[in-house]
C-alpha cells in the first residue's frame, strides 16, 4: 500500500493567518461576554471574514441584558488579522423555520459569495424546568431554536457547498452541546438537555453526510463558561470544581473551535469534544 509522503518543511510551517481568505458565519454572537463573540474574534484574528448573527430580543429578556450589536461588531473588527477581511453583522430569529436558510444566504452574499465555516453557537436560555415542571411549550421552544434551527442551518450550508467544485477544501461545521451526557446530566433543564443531546447524537451522521463535500462536522462541549450568568457563592462553588480554580472563560472553547476551523484539524470529524479544563462534577 503506498505511503503518503512526509510533509515538506514548508508544509510543516504554520501560516500566521491560517484562515486567511476564508469566511465564517457565527450564530449567537450578540454579547461581548459570550462564547460566540470570543469565537468570532479568534476566527477574525486567524484571517477569516466573519458574519455575526444576533437576536437582541432574546438577551433583552435575560437577566444579563442585551449588548449593542455595533459594539460587538467593532470588537471583532478590531481583532481582524487580514486587512482584506471584513466583519458584517445582522439579526435573525431562529425560532422561525425560514430564517436559517435566509441567514446562510445573507451571510454568503455579504462575505463575497462563499461560506467556508459555520459555527452554530446560539441557544435558548430559560423556558425550562425539571421533568415535573416542563410542558409542551417549553419542549417545543427548545426544539425549534436549539435543534431544528441548527439542522436547517447545516442543510442550507451543505447545499451551498454542494454547488462548489468537488472537494473544495476548508468546509467546517461546529455545533455546541452542554455536557448533558456526563455524570448526573442536567435534571433541572430537561428541555435544553434533550435538544443539546440531539445535536451530540446527530454529529456523526452529519459528518458522514457532509464528508463527500470535504466538510468536517464536530460538536464542542465547552463546560461551565463564565458568561456573566452567575455570581456570588454559586459562582465561587463552581470555580472551586476546576483544577485551575477558575471558571472556563469564553476564549477557552473559542481556541478549540477556531483550531477546528483550520487545516490542521482537517482529519477530525464526527466528534463530540469536551473542553472543560478538567471540571470535577
Amino acid at each position: 500500500m503506498p505511503q503518503l509522503p512526509h510533509p515538506t518543511p514548508e508544509e510543516l510551517r504554520r501560516d500566521p493567518l491560517p484562515l486567511r481568505g476564508r469566511t465564517a458565519l457565527v450564530t449567537g454572537a450578540s454579547r461581548r461576554g459570550g462564547i460566540g463573540y470570543a469565537v468570532a474574534r479568534r476566527l477574525a484574528a486567524y484571517g477569516a471574514s466573519v458574519y455575526l448573527h444576533h437576536h437582541v430580543p432574546h438577551d433583552t429578556a435575560m437577566p444579563w441584558g442585551a449588548d449593542h450589536p455595533e459594539a460587538v461588531a467593532a470588537g471583532v473588527r478590531a481583532a481582524l488579522g487580514d486587512p482584506d477581511a471584513r466583519v458584517v453583522d445582522g439579526p435573525g430569529d431562529l425560532s422561525d423555520p425560514a430564517v436559517p436558510a435566509e441567514l446562510v444566504s445573507r451571510a454568503t452574499d455579504a462575505l463575497g459569495g462563499r461560506l467556508d465555516i459555520l459555527v452554530a453557537n446560539h441557544a435558548l436560555s430559560g423556558s425550562d424546568g425539571t421533568l415535573d415542571t416542563i410542558d409542551s411549550a417549553m419542549l417545543d421552544a427548545h426544539w425549534a431554536i436549539d435543534t431544528r434551527s441548527v439542522l436547517l442551518l447545516v442543510q442550507a450550508y451543505a447545499r451551498l457547498r454542494a454547488a462548489l467544485p468537488p472537494r473544495t477544501p476548508g468546509g467546517r461545521v461546529m455545533m455546541m452541546t452542554s455536557g448533558q451526557d456526563i455524570a448526573s446530566g442536567m435534571p433541572g433543564e430537561i428541555a435544553y438537555a434533550l435538544q443539546k443531546g440531539a445535536l451530540a447524537s446527530i454529529t456523526r451522521s452529519l459528518s458522514t453526510t457532509l464528508a463527500d463535500l470535504a466538510v468536517t462536522v464536530n460538536t464542542v462541549n465547552p463546560g461551565p463558561v463564565d458568561t456573566d450568568y452567575m455570581t456570588g457563592d454559586d459562582h465561587a462553588a463552581i470555580a472551586a470544581m476546576f483544577p485551575a480554580g477558575r471558571w472556563g472563560m469564553p476564549d477557552d472553547p473559542a481556541r478549540l473551535i477556531s483550531w477546528l476551523a483550520t487545516d490542521e484539524a482537517a482529519w477530525i470529524t464526527g466528534q463530540v469534544i469536551d473542553s472543560e479544563g478538567g471540571f470535577r462534577r
